[in-house]
């Protein structure tokens, strides 16, 4: 399956027969067939009839749309959710659960504590000359670790707290690791303020977009997460998906500007808001591909065990199946 990215200006999509046909003033640039699609990420004015957009949806195509002023405004498509009620059901079960969550969180906090640690281990071993602000950050993040492991009763609060505090100290080291002038000195975004993290934006937003895709197709809420709170508007389940992935992007944006793949000139900073150009933006998306399909799959993984899961505590809500209203 594969993924079209579509970052050109007047660029229309028409469906012919089982095909996706692409067409730029008027002339026709290329064709995928729908059943090698999995995704569309659309960047720029892209002209579309709306029976294409259920279409999409019904082949279980995702759409990705960024739109607004310099792309801040984001959309998705979903094609059709798995038709099992009972996850749901099970899903708000263990939302009421403090023990389920205090596990999960443990797990996920755990995770990314984890991958922060094994890219500042690679960093050490690549600049010796950060050695101080590196090994500085891995102690916080081993008695962090620690902590969690020896309180196995850590309340979920308590859990986020320790999850932040790690992560000022992962990024105090990780600010270290590129070049002064690309003005990295802490992570920020709406709207991201430098090269650094307009690229970490970008990353986090496509890798949540597979979240919830995958919360989705697994018949999940993806509204309703366990480590993250709700919040009006928040995807907090993707979120919780996420989390112990955000280091695997990290490490790849670093690679990305150590090897000068991406660098200041592909970027456009103007009204305190950074953003990549079209010709970073097509490098971006080009080289990201291959890191995506592996989390891609490991995110279907994640949520059909948890949907599974999730039914198992449903039964127990109803355990002779009878509808017990």
């Amino acid at each position: 399956m594969s993924t079209l990215y579509l970052d050109r200006r007047d660029l229309s999509l028409k469906l012919e027969g089982r095909t996706l046909a692409l067409y730029a003033d008027g002339a026709r640039h290329g064709t995928v067939p729908l059943h090698l699609l999995e995704r569309v990420v659309m960047r720029s004015a892209v002209s579309l009839e709306s029976s294409l957009l259920a279409r999409l949806a019904d082949a279980g195509v995702g759409v990705l749309i960024f739109g607004g002023i310099n792309g801040s405004k984001i959309a998705t498509v979903q094609g059709r959710a798995h038709n099992d009620g009972a996850r749901r059901i099970g899903q708000y079960r263990r939302y009421h659960d403090p023990a389920w969550r205090r596990e999960w969180s443990r797990r996920l906090v755990r995770g990314k504590l984890k991958g922060q640690t094994r890219l500042l281990h690679q960093a050490l071993a690549e600049r010796p000359d950060q050695r101080l602000a590196l090994t500085r950050a891995l102690a916080q993040l081993t008695e962090a670790r620690t902590r969690i492991a020896s309180e196995p009763e850590l309340a979920t609060e308590r859990l986020r707290g320790i999850e932040g505090a790690a992560a000022a100290a992962y990024f105090a080291a990780f600010t270290q690791l590129f070049a002064e002038g690309l003005g990295f000195t802490g992570r920020n975004r709406r709207p991201p303020r430098d090269p650094v993290n307009a690229a970490l934006s970008l990353g986090y937003t496509l890798l949540h977009f597979e979240a919830v895709r995958a919360c989705h197709g697994a018949g999940l809420d993806p509204i309703i997460g366990y480590f993250h709170e709700l919040d009006f508007g928040r995807e907090s389940l993707a979120c919780d998906l996420i989390e112990p992935q955000r280091p695997r992007i990290d490490a790849w944006v670093w690679g990305q500007f150590r090897s000068r793949n991406l660098c200041a000139d592909h970027f456009v900073c103007e009204g305190g808001a950074c953003l990549l150009g079209k010709a970073g933006r097509q490098h971006f998306y080009r080289e990201l591909e291959p890191l995506m399909r592996p989390m891609r799959r490991l995110l279907r993984r994640l949520t059909g065990k948890l949907a599974a899961g999730l039914v198992e505590a449903a039964r127990e809500a109803h355990p002779t199946g009878e509808d017990r209203r």
